[in-house]
């Protein structure tokens, strides 16, 4: 029997003061102007990952027209955690409220809060590795006024765990705040094919 768990990180609004495996990749010829960091923003990736599976670059910061860069491609993951902001966006209509905007640098995020979670054997808002999810977030470069998360494990597709935090009235308090503007969902799966979700809202600092 398969076990489904959720749990949420209620808003916390604030006074204004790695390794991962891909199962392809995309080979890309680097244009005259190109950076590795304009090259992992087109693709929507992290420039420490586009770094590690390009280890013939010495120097990340120089890179020459003509040359091969190894973009990690995880498309299909992409295309289940967009179903997710989707049917979110759905639920946000019904109530009249603003559609949230994806941000993949947030989903980014999320993914690595999902695949913490399985390395470090845990199923908790506080991470062993990067603390509070408001912390994380902060660490990986993102800057809000108000956040939250929600997390869940065992649901096999994006309806289902959409359903399961839509029936728990934390997590859909989260996901119909009028609070947020920008949401990202990151998924890992285990080696069992167990099903890891984060879900992290923010209303950004502009």
């Amino acid at each position: 029997m398969k076990i489904k768990k959720l749990s949420l990180m209620i808003v916390v609004t604030m006074l204004l003061t790695i390794v991962c495996v891909y199962a392809q990749s995309t080979t890309y010829t680097v244009q005259p102007g190109d950076s590795l960091w304009k090259i992992a923003v087109r693709y929507e990736v992290g420039l420490s990952e586009l770094i590690a599976q390009n280890p013939q670059f010495k120097n990340p910061a120089m890179i020459y027209p003509g040359q091969k860069v190894t973009v990690p491609n995880i498309d299909d993951v992409k295309t289940v955690e967009n179903e997710v902001v989707r049917l979110v966006n759905i639920e946000r209509s019904k109530k009249g409220l603003q559609s949230l905007s994806a941000n993949w640098q947030l989903s980014r995020c999320a993914r690595y809060k999902s695949q913490d979670m399985i390395d470090k054997n845990y199923f908790a808002h506080n991470s062993p590795t990067y603390g509070t999810p408001f912390d994380m977030m902060k660490a990986f470069g993102l800057s809000y006024s108000a956040a939250a998360e929600n997390i869940a494990k065992g649901q096999r597709t994006a309806q289902e765990v959409v359903n399961a935090w839509m029936n728990s009235p934390g997590h859909r308090s989260n996901i119909l705040s009028p609070s947020y503007m920008e949401i990202g969902v990151g998924l890992a799966k285990d080696s069992a094919g167990r099903h890891y979700w984060t879900q992290m809202f923010i209303k950004p600092i502009r």
